[in-house]
């Protein structure tokens, strides 16, 4: 193996040893991992078993991460809609009583439109934050995914340069 190489990938990564790749450099490793000579590759792999624990781990902990957010944004939302069903009850209640002029009624009108109209976007709000959430979700496993891809690969090709069955014949 080309020690020059490997050192100039961890530079690259910032890492004084291959023990040193964390979560965050991953991705980063990945993305080098096709201008790296084959053997460079396998060695490299070779020195780092244990990416499939890392990945997951890193899958898991995103995921972790993305339930507690949900679950406290569930909390959130459940006291903000309690909140607002009790101000739309109290002017109801208001609303109900016929010693109010026009003007007052109307004026419970527009506070009721008002809370309506804010619980409607808080919704809105909720959905987006979701979709986002979803988003970062599924890019970290779909990251982990490939870069698993890329460590099978790179171990298949020098495997198959490696044996004299490794060449395709038909």
């Amino acid at each position: 193996m080309d020690n020059e190489n490997e050192a100039e990938i961890k530079r690259v990564l910032g890492i004084p040893s291959w023990r040193n790749l964390s979560k965050d450099k991953v991705v980063k490793f990945a993305a080098t991992m096709p201008d790296m000579a084959t053997e460079v590759r396998l060695k490299i792999i070779e020195q780092f078993p244990a990416f499939k624990d890392l990945a997951k781990n890193s899958v898991d902990s995103v995921k972790r991460a993305h339930e507690s957010t949900l679950s406290a944004n569930e909390k959130s939302q459940e006291h903000f809609h309690r909140a607002s069903q009790q101000h739309r009850d109290v002017l109801a209640n208001e609303l109900n009583r016929d010693d109010l002029s026009w003007e007052q009624r109307q004026s419970l009108h527009e506070r009721f439109q008002q809370n309506v109209t804010l619980e409607s976007r808080k919704d809105s709000e909720t959905k987006q934050f979701l979709d986002r959430g979803l988003r970062t979700v599924a890019v970290s496993a779909g990251a982990a995914i490939a870069l698993g891809a890329v460590f099978v690969g790179a171990r298949i090709l020098g495997e198959g340069k490696d044996s004299p069955q490794g060449s395709l014949e038909a």
